[in-house]
């Protein structure tokens, strides 16, 4: 990969990025002139309440705490947000804790409790503004009595060993929470809530951002039961656990907040951040570098290297047909991919996505590949993701690396570390999912 080609990828990256920083967000959606604030067009005097409270969680839950403390100042009567290790700004009246993820730990689950404590402090009088982004589930592990926050980290590991989607994850998390799946409503009520999310999920269902703390929750306990079975888990899943989804299933504990819960009467759910506007941005900025921007998809899932193929594929395909072809291209595709883990290395799926698709580029010194985590932590590495192209194959063969072998081990971040194409951009304070940009130039150009 030239050097030109990778600092083309990594400044789309950028671009896409910064469409979706948390503070633009806010900013984008919040206006308070004096007492007067409009959010997503809706307005509220701030005059006519008596205490401002901000909460939240998720990796981008800091600056937007510190964006709302500079448009409401001292308005703000107290506040806690729960963001990942790494990942707290300054603030003034908003407290930030951190936490683990994607595995909890018990500084999350106090977190949790403390701005559970926070929303239940308010009246009818009072309005509760609270900001969601990506990781905000496992930075929250408060867990229903009964089940321990050992219980719950081995639960949510069991899943994601298996491969299972960050919606079926959640699901199961939903019904063992006590912040999840409208709790946190719940507990704000009867005051107005306003809630300022990024979304991380595919579809951007508001059930399923974050547990959907502040949304109903139309899964169900026999949902739950459906996919350990799909998984074949029940053995494997703390016994506790299976437990209370089984007396769920048959219906012996209540389940979460539905659709038309009074608790839901005063809350505004605002999607300030998606995938999509960090692909039509990336699509902006690639054009302005002389590329012409297919954006394929927002909602890629799959296995990631399936889906290394699959773009492969569909860039190889616009190559042979020379009439779709006008000019270099940059091909866009965002969503979130699984890796059914095998082997035993170090990678994430953005990494195990690049390593595939350096498989299947041996011959194409046309097209290169830049898959990216955009929270800037893919799996649990300091990569945000990895760089495919034709050249990455031909190095690791001349260090004696198989990348069959490390791709079968689930081993990208080695490889791809050995092979000088890892992507390390540090925490982005975001978190829309992933996204994969892949460049095709023609094939006699070397750009």
């Amino acid at each position: 990969m030239t050097a030109q080609r990778r600092t083309t990828l990594r400044t789309i990256l950028d671009a896409a990025l910064g469409a979706v920083a948390p503070d633009r967000a806010v900013l984008r959606h919040v206006q308070v002139e004096g007492p007067r604030m409009t959010i997503a067009g809706k307005a509220y005097d701030l005059d006519s309440f008596e205490n401002v409270y901000v909460v939240g969680a998720g990796k981008g839950a800091a600056p937007m705490a510190a964006t709302l403390e500079s448009l409401l100042g001292d308005r703000i009567t107290d506040g806690a947000v729960c963001v990942k290790y790494d990942h707290a700004v300054p603030t003034r009246t908003v407290v930030v804790h951190e936490g683990a993820h994607p595995v909890p730990d018990a500084n999350g689950e106090r977190a949790a409790r403390l701005i559970l404590g926070i929303a239940g402090k308010a009246t009818e009088r009072d309005l509760v503004i609270c900001v969601i982004t990506g990781g905000a589930s496992a930075l929250t592990p408060a867990l229903v009595e009964g089940i321990s926050l050992e219980d719950g980290k081995a639960a949510t590991s069991l899943l994601l060993e298996c491969g299972a989607t960050i919606h079926e994850i959640n699901a199961i998390r939903k019904h063992l929470s006590i912040f999840g799946s409208g709790n946190l409503a719940r507990a704000a009520h009867p005051a107005r809530l306003v809630a300022l999310i990024i979304s991380d999920v595919v579809g951007d269902n508001l059930d399923v951002i974050a547990s959907g703390p502040t949304s109903p929750d139309p899964s169900t306990f026999r949902q739950c039961m459906e996919i350990v079975d799909r998984y074949a888990i029940r053995d494997r899943m703390p016994a506790n656990i299976l437990a209370r989804l089984e007396a769920g299933a048959r219906g012996e504990i209540q389940e979460t907040p539905k659709p038309g819960d009074a608790v839901f009467t005063n809350v505004q759910n605002v999607l300030v951040a998606t995938n999509a506007q960090a692909l039509e941005a990336a699509a902006t900025e690639a054009l302005r570098l002389g590329y012409s921007p297919r954006i394929l998809t927002s909602t890629m899932t799959g296995e990631a290297r399936d889906k290394a193929r699959e773009i492969v594929d569909t860039a190889m395909n616009l190559c042979l047909d020379g009439k779709k072809v006008a000019g270099p291209l940059c091909l866009l595709a965002g969503g979130e991919t699984t890796v059914t883990i095998t082997g035993k290395g170090l990678g994430g799926r953005n990494q195990e996505m690049a390593l595939a698709a350096s498989l299947y580029l041996q011959d194409c010194d046309h097209i290169t590949m830049l898959c990216a985590g955009t929270d800037g932590s893919d799996g649990p590495t300091d990569a945000a993701g990895g760089f495919a192209c034709s050249k990455t194959v031909e190095k690791a063969l001349c260090c004696q690396l198989d990348p069959h072998a490390y791709l079968a081990d689930n081993n990208a971040y080695c490889f791809l570390e050995q092979t000088d194409n890892l992507l390390k951009t540090g925490p982005t304070l975001t978190n829309v999912m992933d996204l994969a940009l892949v460049l095709v130039d023609c094939p006699t150009a070397d750009r």
